[in-house]
């Protein structure tokens, strides 16, 4: 076999001969046998020629490790670039390793402090609520300082009123410990005396608000309001003002846009006054600073605690609405002065209703003094024919059945009456005017002139 010397390479043409391609090609794996250097220059001409044309691909060296060439350049060109993007890619890929492993670690790092000092606070809180034990604050004026909670305040609404009297600065991190702790609903709604000097706003200090304000408020004075059976709206409203706890104004308004979530006032329709007759009769003790939507639900709650179940499904074996029942009741309140006469008063009610005209028409005196006094502003008590004229929906000589609505706020047993109204085959009744309080009762027309002329009598006795 023949052989080469070691820096043989040095004297082919590799761009022009194709002898010393394809000699070399053909030798390089004896050659390659007979020298480290040449087995080095081999493998790099190797990986050349499977990109393309062996001869127009070689590499030479003179020695191992030193800078290759060949004859054209082009070859050691393309591979140079090619390596350059290769680091260029890796290079980049380990930065992006890079940023995407230090933001998991710190995402780590956040996430377990945050999950450490969660189940710190709440192993603390629990300790503490375990513990059962209330903070005490001294009703010192020296050491302490009055915050009031509004009666009907929710957790949103104590919240903002702490961040607007600067007690705390972050009213929404308040509300949402409030409800992770289990407070929402406890806060006590008075006055509580809170420690002067003391820093609140941190996790502590949100704590023991919220421990102090779910305790006992101090005694608040009260003041004692009696609203009678029989009183319309307004009537009720001047009461209120009187006693200095409403502004009229914010009243109404709070009557007839605010959301009430009671049966009884589910589907009753559009009308002056719209909880005419719903405010409940009763002495009630209110707070000397309420809010009018406070009083009102005071109210409204009397009426749902009197109105039992009971009575919803004896309305609906009547055919008639809580609506319909709690008008019929007013008109009752009214004309009733004795409580034995209001399940009679309601038969004459009910016998006027199934009947034909002109029997349908109630024929209240109490509907025509509900119409002059929302006019008026004055209770008249002589009625005359001109007044049986005023045209007006409540006006029952007029028209036939219920009026739109309640014409005042009528008792329990003006309610029960309408409910279980006596039966009898009375159609008309008149006041004695004796004094007395009671009525005549007549079947017929007739009777009703004759017991009409003795109550004539009864009024001239009298003022003898």
């Amino acid at each position: 076999m023949k052989t080469y010397p070691w820096n043989w390479l040095e004297h082919i043409d590799c761009e022009n001969s194709s002898y010393g391609s394809e000699y070399f090609y053909k030798t390089g794996y004896e050659g390659r046998k007979s020298s480290e250097n040449l087995r080095n220059g081999y493998n790099i001409i190797n990986n050349a020629g499977n990109t393309g044309n062996y001869g127009r691909n070689m590499y030479a060296y003179r020695n191992a490790g030193k800078t290759p060439y060949n004859a054209s350049g082009n070859a050691v060109n393309r591979i140079s670039q090619n390596t350059d993007r290769q680091k260029k890619k890796s290079s980049r890929r380990r930065k992006t390793h890079n940023r995407v492993f230090w933001l998991i670690a710190i995402l780590l790092i956040v996430s377990l402090t945050l999950i450490g000092g969660y189940f710190s606070y709440v192993y603390a809180l629990n300790s503490s609520a375990s513990s059962g034990v209330k903070v005490v604050v001294p009703d010192d004026p020296k050491v302490s300082f009055d915050f009031e909670i509004p009666l009907g305040s929710s957790t949103k609404d104590i919240a903002n009123l702490l961040a607007k009297k600067n007690i705390i600065k972050y009213p929404l991190f308040f509300k949402i410990l409030s409800m992770y702790n289990g407070y929402d609903g406890t806060y006590q709604a008075g006055v509580h005396p809170l420690e002067k000097g003391v820093d609140y706003n941190n996790l502590k200090g949100y704590d023991r608000l919220m421990n102090i304000l779910s305790g006992k408020p101090r005694d608040n004075p009260t003041v004692d309001v009696t609203i009678p059976e029989g009183k319309m709206y307004t009537e009720i409203e001047d009461i209120l003002a009187k006693a200095n706890l409403i502004n009229r104004e914010t009243f109404n308004q709070v009557a007839e846009n605010e959301n009430y979530d009671y049966k009884f006032l589910k589907n009753i329709p559009q009308r002056p006054h719209r909880l005419e007759g719903y405010l409940f009769p009763e002495t009630y003790k209110f707070d000397v600073k309420p809010t009018e939507k406070a009083i009102i639900k005071m109210m409204l709650d009397q009426f749902d605690k009197v109105i039992v179940p009971e009575y919803y499904d004896r309305a609906s074996q009547l055919k008639m609405s809580m609506d319909n029942i709690i008008v019929l009741a007013s008109i009752i309140e009214r004309e009733a002065k004795v409580n034995e006469e209001r399940p009679i008063i309601a038969s004459v009610f009910y016998n006027r209703l199934k009947s034909k005209a002109p029997l349908n028409r109630l024929q209240s005196c109490a509907t025509l003094q509900y119409i002059i006094f929302n006019r008026t502003g004055v209770i008249k008590d002589t009625l005359t024919l001109d007044d049986e004229k005023i045209d007006d929906p409540y006006n029952t000589y007029m028209y036939p059945g219920l009026p739109p609505g309640p014409i005042c706020s009528p008792g329990l047993a003006s309610i029960e009456a309408a409910l279980y109204p006596d039966a009898t085959g009375y159609y008309y009744f008149v006041a004695k005017d004796d004094g007395s309080g009671t009525h005549y009762f007549s079947k017929t027309y007739k009777e009703q002139q004759t017991a009409m002329a003795q109550a004539k009598k009864n009024r001239e006795a009298l003022k003898k």
